[in-house]
């Protein structure tokens, strides 16, 4: 059964679009490795902390809208978390009328 995610990823400010290419890139790969999509990108850009991270007051931060069966996303998040570049992450399942509402999950009642 496919459902809905909502990935935010967090990298390093100083992190270069090549470094967010590659990483996007391979998150892009997993996902339909298993017959998974990427709806969308949303590239939100550099903003603040609100608080230090790891000695850092800025981050480049994306979130990307996924569909999938789930049996991937493990390897998404281990590869995230084993990443230098990627400072957090966040993974969450968005609900039913979320994922119907963003047009994410085709034949879904409105």
């Amino acid at each position: 059964m496919l459902r809905a995610y909502e990935l935010m990823i967090i990298l390093e400010g100083d992190a270069d679009d090549a470094a967010l290419d590659r990483i996007l890139s391979q998150v892009g790969s997993l996902v339909t490795a298993s017959a998974g999509e990427v709806k969308s990108t949303d590239k939100w850009g550099k903003r603040r902390f609100a608080y230090e991270i790891n000695k850092k007051w800025e981050g480049v931060y994306v979130v990307l809208e996924i569909v999938t069966s789930a049996s991937n996303l493990h390897d998404v998040e281990r590869m995230l978390r084993l990443d230098d570049v990627v400072v957090r992450h966040k993974l969450i399942r968005l609900p039913d009328h979320e994922a119907a509402r963003r047009g994410l999950l085709a034949g879904s009642p409105a």
